[in-house]
């Protein structure tokens, strides 16, 4: 499983109705003996690795289920790290896009005016900075990719359709 998303997702439409998908998702996962921890919101079902073997790159898989027009439901799946993690890498890029922006137009502006562009060595290492988080992202999706796999596989058996590392299926993850 490789992908260059900061975030890989997936989509998957059945025929079932919205409060049968629900239903039959959480009892699926009760069944199962993978352990993972689940939380339900409206609307929404989220995967989590069980907390004695979760790492700071462990993955959990967000389900976002909505009714379709011909009455089945459309569910959308996202992997992202745990919640405090991804609150590290959204306000690091968020910092760095920032202050890279500023420091552009700072830089160019003491370029144009004839001064020493100063401004362009913090450009600089914002852009490293970036490229640096989306290294660490990669890194900790390769670290985490077997329990993306067992996440996907959850939900896979769930919706009746058990997947294999070669065989995908339908609802085949968007790496």
């Amino acid at each position: 499983m490789s992908s260059f998303r900061i975030r890989p997702r997936f989509c998957d439409t059945v025929e079932l109705s919205l409060d049968e998908t629900r239903d039959r998702i959480l009892c699926s996962l009760a069944q199962q003996a993978t352990g993972l921890e689940v939380k339900t919101f409206p609307g929404m079902i989220g995967l989590h690795i069980p907390e004695p073997h979760r790492r700071h790159w462990s993955p959990r898989l967000f389900l976002s289920l909505e009714s379709t027009a011909e009455g089945g439901t459309r569910i959308e799946g996202i992997y992202g790290p745990e919640i405090e993690i991804w609150s590290v890498f959204l306000y690091g890029y968020l910092i760095t896009g920032l202050l890279g922006t500023f420091s552009g137009i700072l830089g160019f502006a003491q370029r144009a005016l004839g001064y020493y562009p100063w401004g362009l060595w913090v450009l600089g290492g914002m852009i490293l900075l970036a490229v640096l988080l989306y290294v660490f992202a990669q890194l900790g999706q390769k670290l985490g990719a077997w329990q993306t796999f067992q996440l996907h596989q959850a939900y896979q058996t769930a919706m009746g359709r058990p997947i294999s590392e070669m065989n995908r299926g339908p609802a085949a993850v968007h790496w």
